[in-house]
């Protein structure tokens, strides 16, 4: 917008007056993104540290109830009853071997009602090959008990079998390679711990995950929600981020915040995924004010832009488009003007100005167009006598030979050649008249010089046919070649006369096979024609050249060798508008 009147974007005042404003209101707004991301993050740290306190809280209270569990194990591997069975079996009667069980059974069912957590306790006794647990008395498992066995370290610890989370304490023999004389089980429910993850269930979609390691046994609340597979990614790349207790992850095409706690002593990893919109309920009423806020700063800043623009930069674009019209050679603009201040002002004075060089422009002007028809007339006057005399020379030569018949057919040819020349019409004809009136003339010189010459006209383009275009141009060419060019050539002469266009100019080409045209000649008339000021009578190509000029405001005759051997002249004709409003050229 700025460009096309000559006012760079960067120079514009309007530009410069809402960039200063901007900068006024830049702090307030900075000010207020401020706040809205202190209290946002604010926010959602008060809920992250609350989550992570209550999942750490539940943790703690989960590690004591396995140490209470713990104690209650390690009174359990000291029992008498158990140690007796496991070394004294085979002196035992059945009486003494069926109250040992029974002691030991009744100190089984106590531990595993003892705690929610606790699903089953088992007794592997391996020196008697038996199992004992909440169900009563059954076969040593022999798998189960080398099974767990494998996995098991120093002390009582969790430890994953089969699926299943087990706290697993053994009482060694007489030497430490020797096999245990029996091991401890207390096999965690996990259905309750799944309950209990329900707890931190507060909120629709969200969920709990409990995870034994890092690729153990995965407990989940909430599982609907999350996909297996999902779960089963989220940990490989969580466990990649181990100083991280908060963040965001996307599951189910739901965005969601988890936080983390870990215990070391039973190597549980929790996890409690809270969906993102319970972060951004406590803040809605917030951002209806923060967008509030935005709103009306905008609204600050349009209405500054559109008053500076209505009462500042578009008188001023008003005053740069008048200017531009003027420079442009419309005289006739004004500019008018409601209000009463500065710019009626100087509006005023504009349009003063303009009619005072309204006035005296319109003076020269007139004079200059005056002179100009003067001088076209004058030159195109100089072609005609000029070929009336060429023409009273081709007649005498007919009459000393007695052709009567010939005389008659160039007598009509050159009446109708004359009526052309001297009738009182438009300095412009269309194209179609011209190319007739230069193959007129070519048939009254191919008269003259017996068929020694031939003439080639291509056809005219039929939509060229009422184009406008300076009297007498293409006759003057071809009589230049027949002249200069191919007069004296015995025989085999050749005029050829073609026509091109493009998108800009309209040419008419005309080329000879001449053999007289020396490179000094050439140059001469390249000069000749490149002269815009030339002194003395304008005759010739120069004269064509500078009606063609004169008339359409450009293009004209330029000159070259030809590919026949002699001169190639090419008439180019710009695609402008004629006077009056007709058009001179088109486009093709």
């Amino acid at each position: 917008m700025f460009k096309s009147h000559g006012i760079s974007l960067g120079n514009s005042i309007f530009l410069r007056l809402l960039i200063t404003f901007m900068l006024i209101m830049l702090p307030l707004l900075s000010l207020g993104v401020y706040i809205y991301n202190w209290i946002v993050q604010t926010a959602r740290e008060d809920i992250s540290k609350t989550a992570v306190s209550q999942i750490a809280y539940y943790l703690s209270d989960m590690e004591k109830e396995i140490e209470r569990m713990k104690l209650l194990q390690y009174s359990l591997l000291e029992d008498e009853d158990l140690n007796e069975l496991a070394l004294t079996w085979e002196t035992m009667d059945t009486i003494s071997r069926t109250e040992h069980i029974n002691s030991l059974l009744k100190r089984i069912y106590t531990i595993q009602n003892s705690s929610i957590y606790i699903q089953d306790v088992s007794v592997h006794i391996a020196p008697i090959r038996k199992t004992l647990s909440v169900d009563g008395v059954h076969n040593f498992d022999e798998e189960r008990f080398l099974g767990i066995r494998s996995v098991f370290g120093r002390g009582s610890q969790i430890i994953e079998f089969n699926g299943n989370l087990f706290l697993s304490a053994l009482k060694v023999g007489r030497s430490k390679e020797a096999e245990p004389l029996f091991t401890v089980e207390i096999a965690l429910d996990s259905k309750v711990l799944q309950e209990e993850l329900n707890q931190f269930n507060l909120y629709a979609d969200s969920g709990t995950m409990l995870v034994h390691g890092t690729n153990g046994v995965v407990i989940t609340n909430g599982v609907n929600a999350f996909p297996k597979q999902d779960m089963k990614s989220f940990l490989l790349k969580s466990n990649e981020v181990i100083d991280r207790y908060t963040d965001t992850v996307d599951l189910s095409n739901m965005r969601y915040y988890y936080v983390y706690a870990a215990s070391e002593k039973l190597d549980f990893s929790l996890y409690r995924f809270i969906p993102g919109r319970v972060f951004q309920e406590p803040l809605d009423r917030f951002y209806t004010w923060a967008w509030l806020f935005l709103t009306l700063s905008l609204a600050i800043i349009a209405i500054y832009a559109l008053s500076t623009y209505k009462f500042i930069h578009k008188p001023l674009l008003t005053f740069v488009k008048s200017f531009r019209r003027m420079e442009n050679g419309d005289l006739d603009v004004y500019i008018s003007h409601a209000s009463k201040d500065e710019f009626r002002y100087l509006y005023g004075r504009f349009n003063q100005m303009v009619a005072n060089l309204r006035a005296l422009i319109d003076q020269v002007y007139k004079q200059k167009i005056l002179a100009q028809r003067a001088e076209l007339k004058q030159l195109q006057s100089q072609i005609n006598p000029h070929f009336l005399y060429n023409s009273f020379f081709i007649l005498n030569t007919l009459a000393k030979t007695g052709d009567t018949e010939r005389i008659e057919q160039f007598t009509t040819l050159l009446g109708e050649y004359f009526q052309f020349v001297t009738r009182n019409a438009s300095d412009n004809v269309p194209l179609k008249q011209e190319i007739k009136h230069a193959r007129m003339y070519t048939e009254i010189q191919e008269l003259r010089f017996s068929r020694r010459i031939k003439v080639d006209f291509q056809p005219l383009p039929a939509d060229w046919d009422v184009l406008l275009v300076p009297r007498l141009i293409v006759q003057p060419i071809i009589e230049n070649a027949f002249e200069h060019s191919l007069e004296k050539k015995a025989r085999d002469g050749l005029i050829v006369v073609r026509f091109e266009s493009d998108a800009e100019e309209v040419r008419i080409i005309i080329e000879d096979n001449g053999d007289r045209l020396t490179a000094e000649d050439l140059t001469r008339m390249t000069r000749s024609l490149g002269e815009e000021d030339e002194e003395g009578e304008i005759t010739g190509m120069v004269n064509i050249h500078r009606r063609i000029q004169m008339t359409l405001g450009g293009g004209g005759l330029s000159v070259a060798r030809s590919g026949l051997g002699g001169l190639q002249a090419t008439l180019r004709l710009r695609t402008v508008k004629g006077v009056n409003g007709d058009q001179a050229i088109n486009r093709r």
